[in-house]
């Protein structure tokens, strides 16, 4: 796997972030840009784990502890990343609690904690880390989104708080992107649905799904990246798939 092969070489980093490096997707991203060319990634998970690949360099940080972000930031800003992917989410809480399939099963700290987790997690992460991106040169930063946060789209309804977490967490990216196309011109700042990738997130969802709509995370990971490398700063606040197309607002 080159960065030819992925997309565009000459917008290729050299240097990369990925917060949620342990998950099956942001692992399977590491691993991806090292393999495009990238020299180095710093690898973000709670525990400070990453692939033991030369290249790799782990850090630890908590979506809902701002100071672990501001430090992992600041741990970056000698050598800061020209791409930044915030491959972090949650679908099911860690009690178990799914997505609520009705207003009635609303309950004020399960829609908390997923914010928390889908929204202001990320919203943390750009707050700490666009401050320190590159200027006068392309730099990206992108954060898993998901096509269930489109207002226009959405025909089924359910699924509240994940839902909103990824609607919010879509005006946010549009906020950010407007702000530093001030400061950065060639910046891109996106969302990117991957699509239903084999992972313990869809985990408690997947056998209903039809033969071929599970990804597997390195294609997942090819796929998101090769999109990344392709986008231009006129695209910069919008959210798209896996094939590159745009998902609607």
């Amino acid at each position: 796997m080159t960065a030819q092969s992925l997309g565009n070489a000459s917008h290729w980093p050299r240097v990369a972030a990925v917060f949620g490096a342990s998950g099956g997707i942001g692992r399977a991203l590491c691993e991806a840009l090292l393999a495009g060319g990238t020299q180095t990634v710093y690898a973000g998970s709670r525990r400070g784990e990453g692939p033991d690949l030369p290249g790799i360099q782990p850090f630890a940080f908590d979506l809902k502890d701002e100071a672990s972000i501001a430090g992992a930031a600041e741990a970056m800003r000698d050598d800061p990343p020209e791409w930044i992917i915030v491959a972090t989410g949650v679908l099911t809480l860690a009690d178990g609690t799914g997505p609520e399939r009705t207003y009635k099963r609303l309950d004020a700290g399960t829609v908390a904690e997923v914010l928390a987790l889908n929204t202001i997690g990320p919203a943390l992460i750009a707050k700490h880390t666009l401050a320190i991106m590159p200027r006068g040169r392309p730099c990206t930063f992108a954060a898993l989104s998901a096509r269930v946060g489109s207002i226009s789209d959405n025909r089924l309804g359910g699924w509240h708080s994940y839902r909103a977490s990824k609607a919010a967490l879509n005006m946010l990216i549009r906020n950010f992107a407007l702000e530093m196309a001030r400061t950065h011109p060639e910046s891109v700042i996106v969302g990117l649905h991957p699509g239903t990738v084999e992972s313990t997130l869809s985990a408690p969802f997947q056998s209903g799904l039809a033969d071929g709509q599970l990804t597997a995370p390195q294609d997942a990971a090819a796929n998101l990246l090769r999109v990344l490398a392709g986008l231009t700063p006129e695209q910069s606040g919008r959210v798209f798939d896996f094939r590159g197309d745009e998902v609607p607002a």
